[in-house]
């Protein structure tokens, strides 16, 4: 799959120097354990509402970044109703301020078919989360320790965090992420360590949103003979209609925007929960409805978008047929992370230690194709960020989820030297 990438790996690194070089050793030495420690955190379960499963994890890895050296805090989830969080930093005072991200939940609860490392040959490993994200989580450590073992991670300011609840987050959401957002106010660089598009040729600079909205419709309710008669009017699936099919017709062009209702209930009662995301409605055929609710979602690549298709879905639902009324909320989600300037910068030296390393350029993903993460609560706050930094893979998310071991010490290597050459302040888009 990756055959052209891993050709490089014989290549003479020419452009690196030594201390680079050093690192490169270092991870190609202990890659065996990086990969002993990801089985075994791969076979304890961690689903996201499994607090102590999500708590084990997060021990084992507390463990081992207090072993480099690094202030090590387990941030209760009690809060947010979700486990916790693990924060590893220190600050040695030189160079950039890094925020690397990953997270310690996955998917699969306790109840899944999905609970063990199974190879399936040399180098392809199905495993609960094994890509999304434990791959990712041991990379960081793994490229940590490289540094540590040169010397360098003593002098450098970084600050992990491994979110408890990523794959389903806990409410309030500005609790569940304060952790994430008070290290992105302490950054200038975040580096997210999610498998991505799962392929390690590309990076993304960009996420959309994503958050909730639900709309609200009430009519007249009256025997079916006489609507659309001005004491009556039109009813409220007619007008949740109207609201929906003007919301496809305003706004579905736009380069980056979806919005999508994923629920509909109509008729003469309605009862939603939203929280269980079910419900229930009763009507007759020859009685006009009297309500309708309607939840979807939104997904933008800019703040700015967010507020301006708001903006035309508010208008939209403000016109009314006759007879009738409609009010829409949107709720709050995970932010965009906004295609920033800096976030292609970043980029760009993320592709020159690529190259440098023999691996070839990364190239972008496209935003639409990059779901929501935990990043995107930096994009506020940091001057550059890029995520996909972590394990290659496909299937994540099913119980067919898979990791590509070749692209282990591929992404460890890169993450090793990015960070060497932040720290020491190396323009690597202008080369060095």
């Amino acid at each position: 799959m990756f055959l052209l990438l891993f050709l490089g790996t014989t290549s003479v690194f020419a452009q690196l120097d030594r201390t680079e070089k050093k690192l490169v050793k270092y991870v190609d030495a202990h890659n065996d354990e990086g990969l002993a420690l990801l089985k075994r955190i791969v076979n304890m379960n961690s689903g996201s509402m499994n607090f102590e499963g999500v708590r084990a994890v997060g021990d084992v890895l507390m463990k081992e970044f207090e072993a480099l050296g690094m202030e090590v805090e387990w941030i209760d989830g009690k809060e947010f109703n979700r486990a916790g969080h693990l924060v590893a930093r220190i600050e040695g005072g030189k160079g950039k301020k890094v925020l690397m991200i990953g997270h310690l939940d996955t998917v699969f609860e306790k109840d899944s078919p999905n609970q063990e490392w199974r190879p399936i040959d040399d180098n392809i490993v199905k495993g609960p989360g094994i890509a999304d994200m434990k791959g990712g989580d041991v990379i960081i450590l793994q490229a940590l320790k490289a540094l540590h073992d040169a010397k360098l991670l003593k002098d450098m300011n970084i600050t992990v965090v491994m979110t408890g609840d990523e794959e389903l987050s806990g409410r309030p959401l500005d609790k569940a992420r304060k952790a994430l957002i008070d290290a992105a106010k302490w950054a200038d660089i975040a580096l997210g360590f999610e498998n991505g598009d799962g392929d390690p040729t590309t990076a993304i600079v960009a996420r959309r949103s994503s958050s909730g909205w639900t709309l609200k419709v009430t009519g007249n309710a009256a025997h079916s003979s006489q609507i659309f008669k001005p004491r009556v009017g039109a009813g409220a699936i007619y007008e949740a209609s109207r609201i929906l099919y003007q919301f496809y017709d305003e706004l579905s062009k736009e380069k980056y925007l979806t919005f999508n209702p994923g629920v509909i209930l109509g008729g003469t009662t309605v009862d939603y929960d939203a929280g269980l995301k079910q419900g229930t409605a009763f009507g007759k055929g020859n009685v006009v409805s009297k309500d309708v609710t309607v939840a979807g979602d939104i997904r933008c690549i800019s703040p700015e978008q967010l507020a301006q298709a708001q903006a035309t879905m508010k208008a939209i639902v403000s016109r009314h047929l006759p007879g009738t009324d409609a009010s829409i909320s949107f709720g709050t989600g995970y932010p965009p992370f906004a295609p920033a300037d800096g976030n292609y910068d970043l980029l760009s030296q993320f592709s020159q230690v690529s190259q440098d390393l023999g691996f070839g350029e990364v190239k972008p993903v496209d935003p639409s194709n990059a779901g929501a993460a935990d990043i995107s609560f930096t994009s506020a706050y940091v001057e550059m960020g890029i995520d996909g930094m972590g394990m290659g893979g496909a299937d994540d998310h099913t119980i067919n989820e898979t990791g590509d071991l070749r692209t282990f010490p591929v992404q460890t290597k890169r993450a090793a030297v990015l960070l060497y050459r932040i720290m020491k302040g190396i323009d690597l888009g202008q080369g060095k």
